[in-house]
């Protein structure tokens, strides 16, 4: 669990991605019944969540192996920058997911398995842009000298 390699780092960040997809899926079911919410207000309040718990998860379990040279304020950002256009990727095709399944006759079954679909699929598609962004923008070994 201490090795550099970026396939070890790249395994621990599909842990981390893993452990917040459950928090986004968790809480997106929670919500989406609640007046006032619909599923894609309350998808964006469990990616907030889960995104939160990401950073916390990757600077401390992912990226623990990198000395940055940067103020927590200054990664903080590059973080929540570089996650909220992955999260723009993972919303766009959860919506995509989510809006066929509305125009589709699904059985009940599948009508209320889509927008777990969704997470899953979007989640996959912006897992993967934010490892790329993630490693080479927040967690880089450079910092600010």
């Amino acid at each position: 669990m201490r090795s550099s390699s970026s396939r070890a780092t790249f395994f621990r960040f599909a842990c981390v991605g893993s452990t917040i997809a459950l928090i986004d899926a968790g809480l997106l079911y929670l919500l989406k019944d609640l007046p006032g919410l619909n599923v894609y207000l309350a998808r964006v309040v469990s990616y907030a969540a889960a995104m939160s718990t990401g950073y916390v998860l990757n600077r401390y379990f992912t990226f623990h192996h990198i000395e940055r040279g940067r103020a927590l304020l200054d990664e903080l950002l590059r973080f929540f920058s570089v996650h909220a256009l992955g999260g723009v990727l993972n919303f766009g095709v959860f919506s995509l997911i989510v809006f066929a399944g509305e125009q589709a006759e699904l059985t009940p079954f599948w009508e209320a398995v889509m927008p777990l679909v969704g997470v899953w699929v979007g989640g996959v598609v912006g897992m993967s842009f934010n490892f790329l962004f993630s490693r080479k923008l927040v967690f880089d070994e450079r910092g600010d000298q």
